[in-house]
């Protein structure tokens, strides 16, 4: 079984996001990323399934943020290949763009199974796997916790609201958006990451931008403070009182 995890770069949210108060744009290139943990989540079980059945993987990704970082930290957790998609594109690529490039790449490469994380922390809205999937007419599963290989095809468990789980049998081709891998991801020093580096290579495969409907972002700006919280003090009537006379001066309560 050949498997492919797509993977994304996102920024690190314990910085500041990098923003030009001038322009309302999103200072990308100012920014620190880090690999996407449903993806890692995605490669997790991406290794699970190599280690029970043999299965090789295949690490890829579009050239936006730390590519090379994320591509080789997926070697050094045992990965077997990684792919960078490379093109005319920066990190504000949009998910239908993004999701259309890497389809564009699976399409010629023969891979029984494609996983990814079900979203990422920059946009929170799961599209990846799912356009991924309808872009090649392969049938397609998220919010995913265990998969497992079996004859020409895999069990994998879903959730559903309510704690609710499915077991479900797929064909393969098939597309998956893992939710949680059944093991925490393993960890990869910065050593060995550093040491894959000088004796493991990343393929790069020129990509086109593709010519996709998307939205239009005017501008990005941080939220505005309109006002202020007033603490009110003393006992019950006090309080009770002070706040009449709040919505008396709003004019949101009648005398």
């Amino acid at each position: 079984m050949r498997i492919a995890v797509l993977m994304k770069s996102v920024p690190d949210l314990v910085e500041d996001i990098a923003l030009d108060e001038d322009s309302g744009q999103v200072l990308f290139d100012e920014m620190t990323y880090v690999p996407s943990e449903w993806d890692d989540q995605a490669l997790e079980e991406a290794l699970l399934i190599k280690e029970e059945s043999g299965a090789e993987v295949t690490a890829v990704t579009v050239d936006t943020g730390d590519s090379d970082n994320i591509l080789f930290t997926a070697l050094a957790k045992g990965a077997d290949h990684a792919v960078k998609l490379v093109g005319d594109y920066d990190p504000s690529l949009t998910n239908r763009r993004r999701a259309q490039i890497f389809a564009d790449y699976l399409r010629d490469q023969a891979f029984d199974l494609v996983l990814s994380g079900v979203q990422a922390i920059d946009d929170i809205d799961g599209q990846v796997p799912g356009l991924v999937a309808g872009i090649m007419g392969w049938p397609h599963a998220s919010v995913v916790t265990e998969v497992h290989s079996k004859d020409k095809g895999v069990v994998l468990r879903q959730e559903y609201a309510g704690g609710l789980v499915a077991e479900i049998e797929a064909s393969t081709p098939l597309v998956i958006g893992i939710q949680a891998a059944r093991k925490p991801p393993r960890y990869a020093s910065i050593a060995k990451v550093r040491q894959v580096a000088k004796t493991q290579q990343i393929e790069e495969v020129e990509a086109e931008s593709p010519d996709v409907p998307t939205l239009a972002v005017r501008r990005f700006y941080k939220p505005v403070a309109s006002g202020h919280a007033e603490m009110i003090d003393g006992d019950v009537e006090e309080v009770a009182s002070r706040i009449i006379e709040i919505l008396q001066e709003r004019n949101l309560l009648r005398r």
